[in-house]
């Protein structure tokens, strides 16, 4: 009960902040009305009147967010300030969508995970894990951005190839194509968590008794899987919620009518009935998936958990390949040669009769839709994009470590149900756009997988015996948490957060193409990829070459922390 109730309290204040945005941005709401409705009629005091009284917006904040919680006591979602229609018919018939849309994603998610970890499983379960794996494969498909995959499907399967539709929602040929660029990110992402963790479960002492008591290899990786799956279901859980409700540039590439897209849309024409109804929506579905995560945690875990019986994740010293030591350095000085080359360029020197030039001895990389040099906007790009990324995961690795101790579940998933273009809407509405508010409206919802991850590898640890053993002795809670908890929970979660650098890069460009992050014309990554998606087509190196570099960068953190964490000897 107590479970239900923290979320519950958490969505409803986020719902009430909602409501109130347009006394907390300083804009009329009756403006936006007229404007949607009638937009030949001239914005007089008594029209504007006329308006706010037909809405009850004439009663004030309060008022409003009052009437729309007693209609929503019966089922009444309320009307929306644009259309003048009823909310819950379309809110709902585009919470189905996405519903079935993160379902089939959420299976090329997992297919892609277990093909990951695929080499981890059947090594381990023969006894010859010898070196760390970088996961490099898995680094680079989770740096690239969902609407490049969806783009690129669309042009080669669609267009060039004819084998789906490129447009459109109803029969199963539609799901195809978005539930693939959808789930190859999130199934890298716990590809990569998954292979990160069975190491350490087939470290454990009954892996050696079941290999040398001749248990099949099958049969002992399926045991390493459920060992290691606590861990990794609260993250299941939180991808469900952002496949349903963060698919916006997805949907809006494949004309799919999503709740992701519908909340996106309310938010840009201050439609806040709209609005409230898909966030109540998006937060419901993250108190169920959080709700099935803890759930599935406990029954995969059994009464270990709760008898202090369950031993550790230990993972064992693997040393690094030298092709992972050799791979880092000649990445890092290849991206430092890019950008010290780009640097010695103007960036913002636009030549028209150069504009989607193809790479040449002059524009190296090319050149965009206005003409401007690539290598010198990715060179000038790399500071903002990089430090500013870093920056950002930094303050998201140590606020999620915080939540994950402070068992802060439901704020956990009520940030992640909200999708950081919308919470980059409300902060920017709040505070102003701009970078600033940027990286904070992406930190406000970015260390929530953080805290997620932290929290499930604590309860485990929590629960080992060696925890029980060193109370016992008289060790302080410091001493435990010190010496017994946190050597098991912040490597793992620092490796996720470096795996994440490049998709909060990406959110932050997302911000900035809808005029939220850092102004036009600065060069940014992100940034130049959503401005030449247009021209990918005719010009595939004005993308290539920001897309590159992401995911060169996400490549070269998991080097980074492979060479470290193999070379360092317990």
């Amino acid at each position: 009960m107590k479970y239900l109730a923290g979320r519950l309290g958490a969505l409803l204040a986020v719902v009430a902040v909602i409501g109130l945005l347009p006394w907390l941005t300083r804009t009329d709401p009756a403006l936006t009305i007229l404007h949607a409705r009638y937009a030949d009629r001239p914005p007089t005091p008594d029209v504007l009147d006329a308006i706010r009284t037909e809405t009850g917006l004439d009663g004030g904040p309060l008022h409003v967010l009052g009437g729309w919680a007693a209609g929503l006591l019966h089922g009444d979602l309320g009307e929306s300030w644009v259309s003048g229609q009823p909310v819950g018919p379309d809110v709902t018939s585009a919470l189905g969508v996405s519903l079935t849309l993160m379902g089939a994603s959420l299976l090329v998610a997992g297919l892609l995970a277990l093909a990951l970890a695929a080499g981890t499983l059947r090594r381990g379960a023969r006894r010859r894990l010898t070196t760390t794996r970088a996961g490099v494969g898995a680094a680079a498909l989770a740096a690239l951005p969902e609407f490049l995959v969806a783009a690129v499907l669309v042009t080669v399967l669609a267009v060039q190839l004819g084998w789906f539709p490129a447009l459109g929602w109803g029969g199963p040929a539609e799901i195809v194509l978005p539930a693939v660029a959808m789930g190859i990110p999130a199934g890298a992402l716990l590809g990569r968590l998954l292979d990160d963790a069975l190491p350490a479960a087939f470290a454990e002492p009954w892996a050696r008794a079941a290999t040398a008591h001749g248990m099949r290899p099958p049969r002992i990786a399926a045991h390493a899987l459920r060992r290691t799956l606590p861990a990794l279901l609260p993250q299941i859980g939180l991808a469900v919620v952002g496949l349903t409700g963060g698919a916006v540039a997805v949907e809006t590439l494949y004309a799919i009518p999503g709740l992701g897209g519908t909340a996106l849309s309310a938010a840009l024409a201050q439609d806040l009935p709209v609005l409230q109804a898909c966030v109540l929506l998006l937060l419901l579905l993250g108190v169920a998936a959080g709700l099935a995560a803890r759930l599935g945690s406990r029954a995969l875990l059994g009464p270990a958990r709760a008898d202090g019986a369950l031993p550790p994740l230990v993972a064992p010293h693997l040393p690094a390949r030298r092709a992972v030591v050799a791979g880092a350095a000649v990445l890092a000085a290849l991206l430092l040669a890019v950008i010290a080359a780009g640097l010695l360029r103007d960036p913002l020197h636009a030549d028209t009769a150069a504009r989607l030039a193809a790479p040449s001895p002059a524009h190296p990389l090319g050149t965009d839709s206005l003409g401007r040099d690539i290598l010198a906007r990715l060179g000038r790009g790399a500071a903002t994009t990089v430090l500013t990324a870093v920056a950002v995961s930094a303050v998201t690795l140590v606020l999620g470590l915080l939540a994950g101790f402070l068992r802060a579940g439901a704020l956990t998933e009520t940030a992640n149900a909200l999708p950081a273009v919308l919470s980059g809407l409300v902060v920017a509405g709040i505070a102003g756009p701009g970078p600033w508010g940027a990286a904070a409206a992406v930190t406000v919802v970015a260390w929530a997988p953080l805290a997620a991850h932290t929290s499930a590898l604590h309860a485990q640890e929590r629960a080992a015996p060696h925890v029980d053993v060193a109370r016992a002795l008289g060790a302080g809670p410091w001493h435990r948490l010190r010496r017994h908890v946190l050597p098991g929970v912040v490597p793992p979660v620092v490796r996720h957060a470096v795996l994440r650098v490049p998709a909060i890069a990406l959110a932050l460009a997302s911000l900035g193409f809808l005029g939220l992050g850092t102004p036009a014309p600065d060069p940014e990554w992100g940034r130049m990829l959503s401005e030449n998606m247009p021209y990918a087509e005719r010009a595939p190196w004005a993308v290539l070459a920001p897309a590159a570099a992401l995911a060169a960068l996400g490549v070269l953190a998991v080097l980074t922390t492979a060479a470290v964490r193999g070379g360092r000897r317990r």
